[in-house]
């Protein structure tokens, strides 16, 4: 429309589109959309002003209203975007401001002139309603529900907006099956808020944040028996953020309080986690020394062991041999034997092999009941008995499945920039999102992520601002190692967090239709349209064909639950 000589331009676009302030809109508009009940749908409205507009608002209407949530799409500075040979599927790569955080909107919009900029709107379905007879009405038809978006000036004067139409279909979308871990850094919590490691407060903080990953897929959590000897500076240390009480009685003898642990697995079950990942009891790439372990001692709080212990040390063994069967004890009496997964050291190479079988050694003396994983890129590992569960990389994945390893997860990181789904800034989000086709297509069991929150630099050296810094200083690509930011209250949602969980949505619609035509029908509506058969490596990543694929297959799934009821 035009205010006085100027113009102001709105579009309705896709979750997958990324809006850059300096660039020409990407994708066509996306004026409506299907989703399933309990699913969470979002798209966005990008806008453009030839002149500043200060104190803009954006307003819905819509019976969705419960439901919506509006937010700012914010802008993060990148410095490394990407490493030094990417391939040709990224937006950019040049260091700039890239769209990332979801801000909330009761603070006026930014209208910068002559800048697309973008709102985000969530709509969070409940589950089907129900009729009088308690019948869910969505068994029986789809449901359109407009929702109107549109901004206005501080005098309150519309300035344009858009229309969009969500149809949810009558089928509500099942939980999730996928075991998914984003690794849960308690101490940048703790330092990031200023807060004493486990006082009330940073309890509290711990709580918003778990509720948060698990509103995203998250039903696993890395749990700090010890500080979790993982991006540590060798010789350096994390801020410790141990659950075990220790007690030193005599130089070879210990006592351990497991208050702490009981009050985070409660926490836990009150927030929705699943399954417990406890941390990894060896350091990272080796399994040469022992984890930060602190202690009361007859000199005070100190550290026990760290990096000066070896080990296969005779003194970690005791140690070892003291803490594993009470810990076995307390996994027992609080039921958690199906449910607890363990860790030796965190992606060991074919030149750790003989350490990792050392260690695994000892720890399964004690704990060989229980399921161990381990993030790794080498199959020796599992040929030789020593990771019953690999996590293989998803560039390293191929050798694990054409041996038909069962079960069998993967993981991606900062190394696997090249060919494979990741959720850099530089990406297209729908190489985000496409990861779930993967999944589905080859039975992947569950997904390991090490950086829900690690807002340090690389080896944990320094704290960071995250708004300012989000390449761990000069060594990740901005978005490898957090997914959401620290707000004033609790966690400030990325768009890549919020399309991962799309990815996650889009996998339980594969395994709803799948319940109803089979696996064989589903993988061939899945890849009807493609050239080449899908893979880690060959998929596509535009966003049409991501939406299009969910909604071809929204389509088959109402389509089958009626032909299933004739």
């Amino acid at each position: 429309m035009t205010l006085s000589n100027h113009t102001f331009e709105t579009r309705c676009l896709s979750s997958l589109s990324k809006v850059f302030p300096d660039a020409i809109l990407p994708d066509e508009p996306i004026l409506a959309g299907t989703a399933l009940w309990k699913e969470v749908f979002s798209f966005q409205v990008a806008y453009r002003s030839s002149s500043r507009i200060p104190k803009m608002q954006v307003e819905t209407e819509s019976s969705l209203e419960p439901f919506i949530t509006i937010r700012t799409v914010g802008l993060s500075p990148s410095e490394m975007p990407a490493y030094e040979n990417p391939d040709s599927r990224y937006l950019r790569t040049t260091p700039g401001l890239f769209p990332d955080p979801l801000y909330p909107t009761q603070y006026a919009l930014p209208s910068v002139a002559h800048q697309w900029r973008s709102v985000w709107a969530t709509v969070s379905l409940p589950p089907a309603p129900e009729t009088d007879s308690g019948t869910p009405t969505g068994e029986k038809e789809s449901i359109i529900y407009p929702i109107n978006l549109f901004f206005t000036d501080e005098a309150g004067n519309r300035l344009g907006g858009e229309r969009f139409i969500l149809e949810v279909l009558p089928a509500e979308l099942p939980e999730q099956k996928l075991l998914h871990t984003e690794w849960f850094h308690s101490d940048c919590l703790a330092t990031q808020y200023r807060v004493p490691v486990f006082s009330e407060e940073h309890w509290q903080i711990i709580q918003r944040y778990v509720r948060n990953a698990v509103d995203h897929g998250v039903n696993m959590l890395l749990t700090p028996l010890f500080t979790p000897p993982l991006d540590t500076e060798i010789g350096g240390e994390r801020p410790t953020v141990q659950l075990i009480g220790v007690e030193q009685t005599r130089e070879d003898s210990y006592r351990f309080d497991f208050s702490l642990l009981e009050r985070w697995i409660g926490m836990c079950r009150d927030t929705g986690i699943q399954y417990f990942e406890f941390s990894h009891l060896f350091t990272q790439w080796g399994a040469k020394h022992a984890p930060k372990i602190v202690a009361r001692t007859s000199d005070g709080e100190k550290r026990i062991f760290g990096w000066e212990t070896d080990a296969g040390s005779e003194s970690y063994r005791r140690f070892l041999d003291q803490f594993l069967p009470e810990l076995v004890q307390f996994i027992h009496k609080h039921g958690l034997e199906k449910i607890s997964y363990f860790h030796v050291s965190d992606e060991p190479s074919m030149d750790h092999l003989e350490s990792y079988r050392q260690a695994s050694g000892i720890l399964k003396q004690h704990l060989s009941d229980f399921q161990f994983i381990e993030a790794l890129s080498d199959y020796a590992f599992y040929e030789h008995g020593l990771v019953p569960i690999p996590i293989p990389s998803n560039d390293h994945i191929d050798h694990f499945l054409e041996e038909g390893v069962e079960p069998l997860w993967t993981y991606y990181c900062c190394g696997q920039h090249q060919d494979v789904s990741n959720r850099f800034f530089s990406m297209p989000s729908a190489r985000n999102r496409v990861l779930a086709t993967q999944l589905y297509k080859f039975k992947i069991q569950g997904f390991l992520h090490w950086g829900y929150n690690f807002w340090y630099s690389q080896h944990s050296i320094r704290p960071i601002d995250p708004y300012l810094v989000t390449d761990a200083v000069h060594a990740f690509p901005s978005g490898d190692a957090f997914a959401v930011y620290p707000g004033p209250e609790g966690p400030v949602d990325s768009i890549r967090w919020e399309v991962f969980r799309e990815a996650l949505q889009d996998l339980r619609a594969l395994e709803l239709l799948e319940s109803y035509v089979g696996r064989d029908e589903t993988l061939k509506l899945l890849e009807q349209d493609l050239e080449s058969t899908l893979t880690f490596k060959d998929y596509p990543i535009e966003a049409s064909w991501v939406l299009g694929t969910r909604e071809r297959i929204n389509r088959a799934i109402v389509e089958a639950m009626r032909s299933s009821t004739l």
